[in-house]
């Protein structure tokens, strides 16, 4: 089946707001086996949606829509849609009586527009909104298949996944299931990683292998079909088993794992403590691991130490040491990971410092950065040379500091 997503929407246009609906119905979609060809956006115009549909059934078997189905006069999808496929609009009861009881419930007055809402293509399946108000609707007329689908992401995700998806696959009769692995990389770029796994992409078949590359990390997405899902992942292990042998040392996690998350899990699975002392991070890395559930039974504290003087009379570097090599150097990241660790009587000590840019600092060019990691009986440092913005810098280091504490743990743990 081949897919074409229209969003409708002028806001869309104007760049008011993101078309995050089409990343996420072509995710979904692409779990179920359903090609996405094309994307399209248009405005709130009859005339130019009806050219869009017209150019999409020319290219498409399924043909989904997001926006266009409330209130006002510019909410026109459904009517356009109607009128293109020869179908009549009528009120649907269940939907209707839904709409009511929202606004008795929240004491508001429902005005008669609000009825619009309820309307849908006769003789279509009707996909409930358990998040609003707007019912969406599924119909297939001379062999193409329509979805129409409220504009919000907070409606139309979850209507998408609970009633969408599972229409399509009643549609399609299919038996197969469907399984995705998303395996995630730090440290390496998207080029050289694809690269290195050569072999395995051209060699791909069931499962098949996609790289996609993001601002924080690279990923490689591995889709399994089979008739159950535990042989779909009895397909996916060994490509899995053959990522680690050639490109392990990148890998942090899978699926919804973050660089944060995974540091919080080992750190609070092995009942360790940390603390860190951030210069050009600022606390960046703090608030990050911050951000996990449970992390404060591992997180102790940490301080922003910005200047020479908070790096020696607060936390205690030597002078004579920043004297000698600089606050960007590994001297200064190790002494901060070692003085923090000491300070918070933590298991592990982490150290930040740099120079963000744009400019020099302390005769360091734009993007040099020293992270130190106390542990145990032992210091490293890790030296970066990124190229970034000042703030994309500043996230990178965090990020950095993060991937080093994961691959430390998972080596203490192996």
């Amino acid at each position: 089946m081949r897919a074409e997503i229209i969003a409708v929407g002028s806001e869309l246009l104007l760049g008011q707001i993101t078309n995050t609906n089409a990343k996420f119905m072509s995710a979904q979609l692409a779990d179920i086996g359903v090609d996405v060809h094309y994307q399209t956006v248009v405005g709130d115009n009859p005339e130019r949606l009806e050219e869009a549909i017209r150019i999409a059934e020319g290219r498409a078997d399924l043909i989904i829509f997001s926006g266009g189905l409330g209130p006002t006069k510019d909410d026109l999808t459904k009517e356009t849609i109607a009128r293109h496929v020869g179908v009549e609009l009528e009120s649907n009861k269940q939907a209707l009586q839904s709409i009511e009881a929202y606004f008795e419930r929240t004491g508001r007055p429902m005005t008669e527009n609000n009825k619009k809402q309820a309307l849908v293509l006769k003789d279509s399946a009707v996909l409930e909104n358990r998040f609003g108000m707007a019912p969406g609707m599924a119909i297939t007329a001379n062999e193409k298949t329509y979805i129409l689908l409220p504009g919000p992401p907070h409606e139309m995700e979850p209507m998408f996944r609970d009633e969408a998806i599972p229409y399509l696959q009643r549609l399609s009769g299919s038996q197969e299931v469907i399984v995705s692995t998303v395996v995630k990389f730090f440290g390496i770029g998207e080029a050289e990683l694809e690269y290195k796994v050569q072999d395995l992409l051209e060699a791909q078949t069931n499962p098949t292998i996609a790289p996609l590359a993001s601002k924080d990390a690279v990923t490689l997405r591995i889709t399994a079909k089979a008739e159950t899902a535990e042989a779909a992942h009895r397909l996916i292990g060994p490509v899995l088993s053959e990522l680690h042998n050639q490109v392990g040392e990148f890998i942090y996690g899978t699926d919804d794992d973050t660089l944060s998350s995974k540091a919080a899990s080992l750190l609070i699975g092995a009942g360790l403590t940390i603390s860190a002392a951030e210069s050009l991070t600022a606390g960046l890395f703090t608030a990050s691991l911050a951000e996990e559930p449970g992390i404060s039974a591992s997180l102790k504290g940490g301080m922003t130490v910005y200047d020479v003087q908070a790096k020696t009379k607060q936390l205690g570097v030597d002078s004579q040491l920043i004297e000698t090599y600089g606050t960007v150097s590994a001297e200064c990241a190790e002494a901060l990971a070692e003085k923090i660790r000491d300070k918070f009587q933590t298991d592990i000590g982490i150290g930040l410092t740099g120079t963000a840019g744009p400019d020099i600092h302390d005769g360091q060019p734009a993007g040099t950065v020293w992270i130190g990691l106390s542990f145990k009986e032992k210091t490293e440092s890790y030296k970066l040379r990124l190229s970034g913005s000042r703030n994309t810098n500043r996230l990178r280091a965090a990020n950095f500091a993060l991937y080093y504490l994961i691959r430390e743990l998972e080596s203490e743990m192996s």
